[in-house]
């Protein structure tokens, strides 16, 4: 009997140390597939981007994980309690496995075979197997895993602090709508930080881990509300929250508001897509959607909404003079027309129109139904809103609306305002265009408008577009003239002239009026924007000098010199034109542009700064009598200051006398070009104040004539003047800053001749020695050609009208009818 005892408990020491050698070796096995856990120590999750305004305001936020890193110590005890109780209790008593967990898992998993279920069950895990699991492991449920997730908590309990532990697990966590993190979360599903959450707010938070789908607040809400209710029991359990408190909060409503993704200011999405596109090329995709960066811009909120409703109103107002082009859309109405008109969507960046459906047509009168709102959760709103649209209110449509709409045609409406549920009929415009608006001391752009909406097309024709400039670039031609000898009282030929291509064929550049005014100042020339005379100052000095200017003024990169280019026939962006316009603004000193004031990492370091400029000084420890710091403009001088305030003058001339009068009404100092291209295709006006560029482009992305009335004087000049009008206002009238030395004069602005006393003239600033009498200035150019038309004339006596000679050049001829010269 002894020897049979012996024998067995021999047997089942044999087996036990098999069991201990098998388990070891089964043991070490696993842990030697086990990943290395100490990267921990430098964990950089991803982490959402942010955009932000001048102001501070929040632009946009780019992730592909939304996830904002949040320091354990700034996470509020509530949220802290909240993930205690729903996930571990004993989390700050254990060695880092829950032992009351593991013993419900093992329950759990016997029910579930003697059920038939062979699959494990989850559930059981401490929140230090959950940091084990989310970040080293796969989420597959195998008996090896779970295991492999049980040894690296005990591992990660030896190394790190229970609240770094802690940390890694409320940044780490997914808790659904994209958010990773409780941080992220409270700003995803409640627009709210941290410290503003209520208690049922952060109970629904720490109800997500479980299964976020499972508790969808608007396709489960009642599930959602009941997992939310059994988190704040929890927290009453463990003595977080009052049990009077516990009970109204369970009373609450879910109230999730879902935060919108993107450009969170309406106004300003294509400003934010090019800052978007700017962080990518210079950091690429990962940092742009994982960086944290925390990204200031240059956008000024208030002038970006000045910009956008002064370019709107414009192209709108163009628009209505081609007509009613016909519905959006048109839908059968069926039982319920709000369902209908719900299908189309309408623009979301054009808040003051609604979409609406017409129910029923009278005379030049309709009956709409306005489309329904939809609820946070995406439901159609119940409520229905019927109005009327009214013909004698809609001017601009010049038939009876009976003819032009019919039941079921959907369309944008806004409200009359003055008369309670009576709407006029809106148009999208089919023409497009941008406004930039710059300070022109730094380059920062404060607003910038890309179109009409940034929902109907996101192709930004502020940066995007490359359009011909037109009369536009000639202030480039100008200043590269008076840099070289020519003033503004320097008098050049306007009078037929052709020019032979390299094809052999032969150019004959027009005025706007196709009127030629003889001998012209430089500033009349720039004024009335004459072409002619522009050619041939252009070929006097030269197109390579020109093209060099160009390139200096960031306008073009590599222009062709040919004399077309004179008058802004390369294509080129309303940016680069404003940018340039800046430069002279600036005193000749090479103006940037730049969307990004400053760019911070995660860990808060600037790693960008737009502004370069040097500063002496700056860096100083201690105060010992020194001066105060001074700032070195280090930026490049691509025009004498000198030639930037005359060119600055003549084009205040544009304003006062010219082309751009329609500027004058801001009743400040105000310099700026027109242009228009040929057949209308193109119109701008690019201005300046000494506080203020601002460029405006108008035009179809499938360039064809706007018609003869749209120029750039016409069209575009109030564009710029409605928006400098409400951006300026409240400032003072500033004059533009004259350079020191420069000498003024009274000049005959019909001849560049010094005015005689009592005879209206203009004042007009040199350079040292280049007065009107002074030997050192051109005088001017084509008087022999100028002699030459009046021999022509003559001619044109002796062999009558049909002479059609033109003067080519120094008094020689080109004479087709004749084929001499």
């Amino acid at each position: 009997m002894f020897r049979l005892l012996g024998w067995l408990f021999g047997f089942g020491m044999f087996l036990a140390l098999g069991g201990v050698a098998g388990a070891a070796v089964y043991l070490a096995n696993v842990s030697s597939q086990l990943p290395d856990y100490t990267v921990l120590q430098d964990y950089q999750p991803p982490v959402t981007t942010r955009v932000h305004a001048a102001d501070g305001t929040l632009l946009a936020e780019y992730a592909r994980e939304r996830r904002l890193f949040q320091p354990v110590e700034t996470i509020p005890p509530l949220v802290l309690n909240a993930f205690l109780s729903a996930e571990d209790k004993d989390f700050f008593s254990h060695n880092g496995i829950a032992i009351d967990g593991v013993m419900r898992a093992v329950r759990d998993n016997l029910l579930a075979r003697m059920d038939g279920n062979n699959a494990i069950q989850g559930g059981g895990s401490s929140i230090t197997q959950q940091v084990a699991k989310n970040f080293l492991l796969t989420s597959e449920q195998t008996w090896d895993r779970k295991i492999q997730e049980a040894i690296l908590a005990l591992r990660i309990e030896s190394t790190f602090t229970k609240e770094k532990i802690l940390e890694l697990y409320l940044n780490e966590i997914f808790l659904g709508l994209n958010s990773y993190g409780v941080a992220a979360a409270a700003l995803n599903y409640f627009d709210k930080a941290l410290y503003q959450l209520t208690l049922p707010e952060a109970a629904y938070i720490a109800a997500l881990p479980k299964g976020p789908n499972n508790y969808h607040p608007f396709r489960r809400p009642q599930a959602a509300i009941e997992r939310r209710n059994w988190v704040i029991d929890r927290m009453v359990e463990n003595g977080y929250v009052e049990p009077a408190d516990a009970a109204a909060a369970k009373e609450e409503p879910l109230n999730v508001i879902p935060r919108a993704a993107g450009s969170q200011l309406y106004s300003a999405e294509y400003f934010t897509e090019e800052v978007r596109r700017e962080l990518a090329k210079l950091y690429g995709e990962d940092q742009l959607y994982g960086g944290g960066l925390s990204v200031r811009t240059t956008l000024e909120p208030r002038l970006q909404e000045y910009a956008r409703r002064a370019l709107m109103d414009g192209l709108i107002q163009y628009d209505h003079t081609r007509g009613f082009r016909g519905p959006v859309a048109s839908v059968e109405l069926g039982e319920d027309w709000g369902e209908a008109v719900s299908t189309i969507t309408p623009l979301s960046d054009v808040p003051e129109w609604q979409l609406a459906v017409v129910l029923e047509m009278g005379s030049n009168e309709a009956r709409i139904g306005l489309r329904p709102e939809r609820d946070v959760d995406g439901a159609i709103s119940a409520a229905r809103v019927e109005g009327t649209l009214s013909g004698p209110t809609i001017k601009w449509v010049s038939q009876p609306l009976q003819n032009v709409l019919k039941v079921g045609d959907v369309v944008y409406v806004s409200p009359v305002a003055g008369q309670e549920g009576v709407y006029t009929l809106e148009q999208v415009p089919e023409v497009e265009g941008a406004l930039v608006a710059m300070d022109p001391r730094t380059g920062r752009v404060l607003a910038m408008v890309g179109g009409f909406s940034f929902a109907e097309s996101e192709f930004n024709r502020a940066t995007q577009a490359l359009r011909q400039p037109g009369s536009s670039f000639k202030p480039i031609v100008y200043a590269a003239a008076l840099d070289n000898g020519y003033t503004p009282a320097s008098v050049v030929l306007d009078a037929p002239i052709e020019v032979r291509m390299g094809d052999g064929s032969v150019w004959r550049p027009e005025n706007y009026a196709q009127e030629f005014y003889g001998p012209q100042t430089l500033r009349r020339g720039i004024e009335r924007s004459r072409n002619v005379m522009t050619v041939r100052l252009a070929r006097d000095i030269g197109m390579p000098l020109i093209a060099d200017y160009a390139r200096l003024f960031g306008i073009y990169d590599d222009m062709q010199p040919v004399l077309a280019m004179s008058l802004g026939a390369g294509e080129t962006t309303a940016m680069r034109m404003t940018s340039a316009y800046a430069t002279i603004a600036n005193g000749g000193r090479k103006i940037t542009p730049t969307l990004i004031d400053r760019i911070q990492d995660r860990y808060g370091k600037t790693v960008y700064r737009h502004d370069q400029r040097l500063c002496e000084g700056c860096t100083a420890e201690d105060w010992h009598q020194q001066g105060e710091p001074r700032i070195i403009d280090n930026r490049e001088q691509v025009l004498d200051p000198m030639t930037a305030y005359q060119i600055t003058s003549m084009m205040e001339g544009v304003v006062q006398r010219g082309t751009g009068t329609a500027a004058r009404a801001l009743n400040r100092p105000v310099a700026g070009k027109t242009g228009t291209t040929n057949d209308y295709k193109d119109a701008w006006f690019v201005g300046f104040t000494p506080e203020l560029a601002v460029g405006v482009y108008v035009g179809f992305d499938q360039p064809r004539s706007m018609g003869s009335s749209s120029t750039g004087g016409g069209m575009v000049v109030p564009i710029f003047t409605n928006f400098m009008a409400k951006a300026l206002q409240g400032r003072p009238a500033t004059p533009f800053n004259v350079p020191a030395g420069m000498t003024t004069a009274w000049i005959d602005p019909n001849t560049g001749a010094q005015a005689y006393e009592g005879q209206q003239g203009i004042r007009e600033a040199f350079k040292p020695g280049t007065g009107p009498n002074s030997p050192n200035s051109v005088i001017g150019i084509g008087v022999a050609e100028y002699d030459a038309i009046q021999r022509q004339q003559m001619m044109q006596q002796q062999y009558g009208t049909g002479f059609s000679g033109a003067p080519v050049g120094n008094g020689t001829f080109l004479d087709p009818s004749f084929n001499r010269r």
